[in-house]
């Protein structure tokens, strides 16, 4: 088993965290991957405060473990925002936030309410924002992770985020599907890793069948 101080930050076994991918994530899945060890997170971009309230209640009738909520924060709606804060996730997952948004806020709010903060960052910029704003944890995510965000790729992201935000942990995401990526992560200085397409394979995804075979088909 690897651990790795970013595990005891966010009370898990393994360091490998699901990323929310914008509410293509479900209760199901968000609790398989905290039951097995990981940190489950729930993309709430697309909910309303009401159904905020109804995923987190879901989540945790399925798992006692910790979890988090994700938020694109250049779409957020502030009653969601408000709704997760009341639930008081163990981790908050904030992405794209847009220039002229005061990040610190959001990221005070949600450490006010108890969460752990993760910030993701396609580059070294985003990355020193996340870091200045008060997060805990940054994502640096490369332009594999679903052609966004980046125009650099992951492997040689990481370890220039892991540079310019130290001693801040670093979690790599982009392209990272099995135990090979984390290992490649590890060795460039992050802690662990965030994965979402090849979570989206699993049986508890909400994905139709197949487009779950051609995850799996493109091993």
């Amino acid at each position: 088993m690897i651990e790795t101080p970013v595990c005891r930050i966010l009370g898990i076994a393994h360091p490998i965290v699901l990323g929310g991918m914008a509410g293509h994530t479900s209760a199901p899945l968000v609790a398989a991957v905290s039951n097995a060890g990981g940190l489950g997170t729930m993309g709430l971009a697309s909910m309303t405060a009401g159904q905020v309230h109804t995923a987190c209640a879901e989540i945790r009738k399925a798992t006692d473990r910790p979890f988090g909520v994700n938020f694109l924060l250049f779409r957020v709606d502030d009653a969601a925002y408000e709704a997760a804060l009341q639930e008081r996730p163990p981790v908050m997952a904030l992405a794209w936030p847009r220039p002229e948004q005061d990040l610190a806020a959001y990221v005070g709010r949600a450490r006010a309410a108890g969460s752990r903060v993760m910030v993701m960052a396609g580059g070294v910029p985003e990355a020193r924002r996340a870091a200045d704003a008060g997060a805990e944890i940054v994502i640096a995510q490369g332009t594999e992770g679903g052609g966004h965000v980046s125009w650099m790729g992951t492997m040689p992201l990481v370890p220039m985020v892991v540079d310019a935000v130290a001693p801040l942990p670093v979690l790599a995401a982009g392209g990272i599907a099995d135990g090979r990526g984390l290992a490649a992560a590890l060795a460039l200085g992050a802690q662990g890793v965030l994965i979402g397409t090849r979570f989206l394979a699993s049986v508890e995804a909400p994905l139709h069948p197949h487009f779950k075979q051609v995850i799996l088909d493109s091993d």
